[in-house]
């Protein structure tokens, strides 16, 4: 299977994300959400903006940053923190509610189903969640028996 396969239903959910929180939805952010449904890799802000630059060589990292952040803020991008690679975006997983865990070597991500959140939780006060995440970092087995990490 290759790794570059174009995925619509996420580059069309995507638009449809911008769309309603009413981003206009121009050549650029079209890119932006078709590099995000053509890999499943995490991408840092300067890996976009050197994908960007290739069809928009005047478009700044400024712009580039800013739309990464409003798109993460909208759902349409998850943000990790890598500790060394620093903060990468990935195109939110959006057909169902999923945690992950995340190789800190390879950042090869593995989807689990449970999710802590359903488990009685002691939160001080009276706490409303309106959403959550969950990560967990670690060294995947490839990694471990390749000694890598």
């Amino acid at each position: 299977m290759e790794e570059h396969k174009h995925d619509h239903d996420k580059e069309t959910e995507m638009i449809a994300i911008m769309s309603r929180s009413g981003m206009r939805i121009t050549d650029q952010r079209r890119t932006l959400a078709r590099i995000f449904s053509d890999t499943d890799a995490f991408l840092s802000p300067k890996d976009v903006y050197d994908l960007m630059r290739d069809k928009y060589p005047g478009v700044s990292f400024d712009t580039v940053y800013r739309n990464l952040r409003m798109l993460s803020e909208m759902g349409a991008l998850e943000q990790f923190y890598f500790m060394e690679g620093g903060l990468k975006f990935k195109g939110s997983c959006i057909s169902h509610h999923h945690h992950h865990l995340i190789c800190l070597n390879c950042e090869k991500t593995l989807s689990f189903e449970y999710c802590p959140m359903d488990q009685q939780l002691k939160l001080p006060g009276s706490f409303k969640i309106v959403s959550h995440r969950f990560e967990v970092y670690g060294i995947c087995d490839e990694c471990q028996q390749t000694g890598e990490g």
